[in-house]
């Protein structure tokens, strides 16, 4: 399929060549600075990778660093200062880690949990409190930890109480700060047979602030937490094709019997059944993800089902626009494709009928899109504003040139593309990776010049377990090395003055 949309306004100028050399694919050779290994265990070790990535700046020298988590299981401490042992653990237990953004030495890692952990990162700390920010770590069995970013060490822990057939409900769920601690507080939700309870924990001290509650419903994971027009707080829940919710206010005052300073809002009472909790939404499937998004008067619903994307007005529900689908498997990804105009790129379909799209999120249309064959597993895709007011967006697939001989799609592994909307006929392959991949991210990790992809590698699966390594490959060496695909024929530049226009683009924090 041919791409849609033209350069406009604001198109990066030509510039002078780099001189380089080539690889057998057509490309120049990857220097070896656009790979550096943040982090690799000692010869020997054995662990299992968790899908999980963040990014903050850990030893403020206003680089991000990478924290990521994994599970060690060797019985010997190996390169780090604490076992599972230390912190009560049998082994094999879960470790968190922190790697420098810079120089990729580990700044510290420690065992929070017995077995999977969910992960919530930046959650501030009480006013006074010596850490800024911690890593809040919810494993099994039932324990609650914070992590200090900064130094890895132990701000509190509590026991959480799960039953034993329980399943927690990802992501976890900031919500304001109910016990007036100055941190905020986490709402947690546990699927128990047929039904979903709510319990409220401190985010400075881990302390429950509201005891487990019925939430009336039977959902999935996919949870959001959605503040309407009137400043109200309620709980999202994939429930099949209805959407369930519940306000945090109703929530926390039930069980708790005091009152709380959040608000409730009338027209989602109204719209809420008092006895099923859900909305009426007419999805056309059962729906995989609910995303806040950006909208004229505060946030707007995108709903994901497996057969159609749907923007709905984030007051009234009511839809503003449908795109049907054949096959969902992905969670949209948002970016800009104009200056200032928010746009959500979607992957429609699987294996040799995938699809990736770009859609204007204020119309539904279709702003971009090119079908690319996809493998099993590939990791999700990414964005990262541009200092244009566009985005870079970042995603895995196949793309085989019509003269390829090549038989087995993927046979050199999964490959990353990069399309910037100003270059709309050219996707640029930045690597192909022929190891596990277990998470994926585009991190800003200086301010304007400093992006990187970070790729967690490794088994996601303790049978066997293998090395795990965090990789940082930074996006402008990737782009000066990589191999232009032309979309279309007719292309005015070649393919040394794409890599070169795209080498000079500029990043910058989200808004």
């Amino acid at each position: 399929m041919r791409p849609q949309g033209g350069a406009g306004p604001g198109a990066l100028p030509p510039g002078p060549p780099h001189p380089t050399g080539s690889d057998a694919r057509g490309g120049p050779e990857r220097p070896a600075a656009a790979r550096q290994q943040l982090r690799q265990p000692r010869e020997g070790a054995a662990a299992v990778a968790y899908d999980f990535l963040a990014a903050e700046d850990v030893n403020k020298d206003k680089i991000q660093d990478i924290l990521f988590l994994y599970k060690n299981t060797n019985s010997s401490r190996g390169n780090s200062s604490f076992s599972c042992a230390d912190e009560g653990f049998s082994c094999p237990c879960t470790f968190v880690a922190a790697v420098s953004g810079a120089s990729g030495s580990v700044l510290w890692e420690r065992p929070v949990a017995q077995d999977r952990a969910f992960v919530e990162c930046g959650i501030l700390q009480p006013r006074g409190s010596a850490a800024p920010s911690a890593c809040v770590v919810l494993g099994r069995p039932g324990s609650l930890v914070a992590v200090d970013t900064l130094t890895g060490k132990t701000l509190w822990s509590q026991p959480s109480s799960f039953g034993g057939n329980a399943s927690v409900l990802s992501p976890l769920l900031r919500v304001p700060d109910l016990d007036a601690d100055g941190a905020p507080d986490l709402l947690v939700l546990i699927q128990e047979e047929n039904q979903v309870n709510g319990s409220i924990y401190s985010g400075g001290t881990g302390q429950q602030v509201s005891p487990p509650d019925s939430l009336g419903v039977d959902g999935t994971s996919g949870s959001i937490l959605h503040v309407t027009r009137a400043g109200a707080h309620y709980v999202l829940i994939p429930c099949g094709t209805a959407l369930c919710s519940r306000s945090v206010k109703g929530l926390y005052e039930k069980v708790s019997r005091r009152d709380s300073p959040l608000k409730s809002d009338p027209l989602w009472e109204d719209m809420l059944s008092a006895a099923s909790h859900r909305l009426v939404v007419h999805s056309s499937g059962a729906i995989r993800y609910l995303m806040n998004v950006p909208g004229k008067a505060g946030d707007d619903l995108l709903l994901v089902s497996t057969e159609a994307y749907m923007l709905l007005d984030g007051q009234d529900l009511t839809p503003r626009w449908t795109f049907g689908t054949t096959q969902v498997l992905r969670k949209p990804v948002l970016g800009y494709y104009k200056p200032d105009t928010p746009a959500v790129l979607v992957e429609n379909g699987t294996g040799p009928d995938r699809q990736v799209l770009l859609l204007d999120l204020g119309s539904g249309a279709v702003l971009w899109s090119q079908a690319l064959p996809g493998l099993p597993g590939d990791p999700p895709s990414a964005s990262l504003p541009t200092a244009d007011h566009r985005s870079a967006f970042f995603f895995w697939g196949i793309h085989e040139p019509t003269d390829s001989n090549q038989t087995e799609p993927g046979a050199a592994g999964r490959r990353l593309y990069m399309l910037h909307p100003t270059l709309p006929g050219v996707l640029l392959e930045l690597d192909n990776v022929s190891v596990p991949i277990v998470a994926f991210q585009v991190v800003l990790l200086e301010p304007g010049r400093h992006a990187a992809c970070i790729l967690l590698t490794g088994p996601a699966s303790p049978s066997p377990p293998g090395l795990v390594s965090v990789t940082k490959h930074k996006v402008q060496d990737l782009v000066l090395a990589g191999r232009v695909v032309h979309l279309a024929e007719g292309g005015a530049e070649s393919d040394q003055a794409v890599r070169d226009r795209l080498s000079r683009l500029r990043y910058r924090s989200e808004a």
